[in-house]
Parts: structure tokens; C-alpha cells; sequence
């Protein structure tokens, strides 16, 4: 990918969140390094530093947990021409609260974080940028909270459906019952009746 190629693609996904100008654009695409990961590859580890930025370039991933009993839950999917959790969401001084994993072929762009963090204090257009990326982030696990709370399990299936269209043909479906809150048995049993 040469850097138009990069700049046009990150062009793209900033362009979803918020507008920012071209000059703006050239800086946030020098700090882009392009990471590639395989599908099942962890990319961030809980517990571990990190201090970068991502935006999902290509494929699929989800940001996840282990439960006191070993299991995993998943908490977010990240789609392709979208933005990865805010470091300063998914980190405390720059050590990983979540896991992140590749669910497909990975391809994403990363930024030094506290690089990003001062074009954001130089430049007010990417200053926007950031807080509705943390606008968007907080508005997405507020509705997750409510549909878990009171939401059955058909009707957040209905949902996840609505939100990820083809996400279920794509990925695990155990990745999807635990990001649900249901077990395996019991999606199956919620996608074969509404088929019937």
C-alpha cells in the first residue's frame, strides 16, 4: 500500500466519524504504521503496555475478557473502516484492560498514542475527531448495557443482526453467544427458530 493508498482509506474512516481537513489528514497519516495479523492472532494483551491508536483497515476483530472461570467473553467487534476503542478507554497508564483479537485476516493502521494526543491538542478538527470517536465509543456500550439488561436473548440476537448484518456468516458463533450473554446450545436453538 503506497501513501495515497493509506491516506485515501484513512481519509475514509476518519471521514465516518468526522470531517477533518487535508493538512490535518497528511499529519495522521505519517504517524500510520500499516500491522497485518492472521485470523485467532492477539494483538493487544491484557495487562500488558500499550500505546497506540488503530484503525481497522481490513477484516474483522473483537476486544475481549476471561471470566473468573476461565471463559472467554467477548465485549466489542470491530468492523473493517472503523475505529478501535480510544487508548485512554481500553488502557490505565498505558497497560491493556482488554484483549484484542483478529476474527479474520487483520489488516490495521497504528498511531503512537500520545503523538495522536498532541495533534489533537494543535488541531481542533482532529480534537473533533477524538471525542466522537469517544462519543460513539460510550454510546455503543451504553446500548450494549441496556439491550443485556433488558433485552431476552431473541430479541438481542434480532438486534446483533441488525447491527452486524453479515458478521454471523463471518466469524464464530461462539465469539457471538458470548458477546450476547447466551451460551452456544442456546444461539443455535435461537437461529433455528427463527428460521422456522
Amino acid at each position: 500500500m503506497n501513501f495515497e493508498q493509506l491516506k485515501e482509506k484513512t481519509r475514509s474512516i476518519i471521514n465516518k466519524v468526522s470531517t477533518i481537513s487535508e493538512g490535518s489528514l497528511d499529519l495522521v497519516s505519517d504517524l500510520i504504521v500499516i500491522e497485518i495479523y492472521e485470523k485467532g492472532d492477539v494483538f493487544i494483551d491484557r495487562g500488558k503496555r500499550n500505546h497506540k491508536e488503530y484503525f481497522v483497515f481490513e477484516g474483522v476483530c473483537r476486544s475481549f475478557l476471561l471470566s473468573p472461570e476461565g471463559e472467554e467473553v467477548t465485549i466489542s467487534f470491530f468492523l473493517e473502516d472503523s475505529v478501535l476503542s480510544p487508548n485512554k478507554t481500553r488502557t490505565a497508564n498505558q497497560i491493556s484492560h482488554l484483549n484484542f483479537q483478529a476474527l479474520t485476516k487483520l489488516t490495521v493502521a497504528s498511531l503512537n498514542a500520545d503523538k495522536f494526543e498532541q495533534l489533537m491538542i494543535n488541531h481542533l478538527d482532529i480534537r473533533e475527531f477524538g471525542n466522537m470517536v469517544l462519543q460513539n465509543e460510550l454510546l455503543a456500550k451504553v446500548e450494549k448495557e441496556i439491550g443485556l439488561a433488558s433485552l431476552n436473548a431473541k430479541e438481542r440476537l434480532i438486534l446483533f443482526r441488525e447491527k452486524y448484518h453479515f458478521l454471523e456468516n463471518l466469524i464464530s458463533h461462539v465469539d457471538i453467544a458470548s458477546y450476547l450473554g447466551i451460551t452456544n446450545v442456546s444461539l443455535s436453538r435461537l437461529r433455528k427458530s427463527l428460521i422456522a
